[in-house]
């Protein structure tokens, strides 16, 4: 019976634990995808600079989509986190 406690309360600390560095990773992740995508547009400019409007535009599309990604992932760590 003491056993069965103790193994619940380490798997909701280990659940907890599990949780956070997920969102940490994603939140990294999303960094460092935004980043490239920077560099990437910085560079393709500087290459290209009569093509600056459509490098932006699309630039600024992925990153969105990068950004969602990773609230998606955040919150389904917060939803690990919290049941």
């Amino acid at each position: 019976m003491l056993s069965t406690i103790m193994l619940q309360v380490a798997g909701a600390g280990i659940a907890k634990i599990g949780a956070t560095l997920g969102a940490g990773i994603a939140a990294i992740g999303a960094g460092i995808g935004i980043g490239m995508i920077g560099k990437g547009a910085v560079e393709s400019i500087g290459r290209q600079p009569s093509a600056a409007s459509e490098v932006r535009t699309s630039m600024v599309i992925m990153g969105a989509l990068i950004e969602g990604v990773a609230l998606f992932a955040i919150v389904v760590c917060f939803l690990a986190l919290f049941q």
